[in-house]
């Protein structure tokens, strides 16, 4: 856990407020064009958070985790400056802790990898997490193959396809799933606890990994 010791860093700036959920899409994949080296402290920065904190960071406050948000989208900002050949930052250490975000022992990265989709029943916002969770698994598999890790990419790999297990074919809709069963009743319009500040709408193409897997589920 966090040490709650002030630590200073003599090679690069510390930046901190990373709500990463609300800047993993668009922010962070600027910052790779508009200031590169920028972007390099910050993911230095997080993998000093690891290194201190125990993990990448998920939504930074002054120096300490909140864990407010979903998702691990620390790997997505890594592995999107990884591609672009920004290595200012150990790349080995950082697809360790990217790693160790995905095997997490919280409920939701737990009830992925048990179930292959997070149930209702096991963690709310069920249905966000396991798109998003699918996507980040779907960075680390990126990073592993760019590292040559072919072992670890074809595990990775399986893992981001796991949006399937929570598409619902006979709506066109991502849903949420209880012991199994879909869970009802079922309003597309409706913001409820399986999605994280939306509804089946917004969420249900949220598939950047495998773009043409959710065409072929339409049809």
């Amino acid at each position: 856990g966090m040490d709650k010791k002030t630590h200073t860093a003599k090679t690069f700036s510390v930046y901190t407020i990373f709500s990463i959920w609300d800047t993993y899409r668009a922010l962070h994949p600027l910052f790779t064009i508009i200031d590169p080296s920028m972007d390099e402290q910050f993911i230095q920065t997080f993998l000093k958070q690891y290194e201190q904190g125990g993990s990448l960071p998920v939504w930074e406050l002054s120096a300490n985790e909140t864990n407010c948000m979903i998702g691990y989208h620390s790997a997505s900002i890594i592995y999107d400056a990884f591609n672009k050949k920004l290595w200012g930052y150990n790349p080995d250490e950082a697809i360790n802790a990217m790693e160790h975000s995905a095997k997490s022992k919280d409920a939701g990265p737990t009830a992925m990898r048990e179930y292959g989709y997070v149930p209702s029943d096991k963690d709310d916002e069920s249905v966000s997490k396991t798109l998003e969770y699918a996507y980040d698994d779907w960075c680390i598999a990126q990073m592993c193959k760019g590292m040559g890790r072919m072992e670890e990419y074809m595990y990775y790999i399986k893992l981001a396809q796991a949006y399937k297990n929570v598409y619902d074919p006979t709506t066109g809709f991502m849903r949420a799933r209880a012991n199994g069963a879909w869970y009802t009743p079922f309003d597309p319009y409706e913001v409820d606890a399986n999605y994280t500040e939306a509804n089946a709408w917004q969420y249900s193409y949220y598939v950047p990994q495998d773009v043409n897997g959710l065409i072929k589920l339409h049809g």
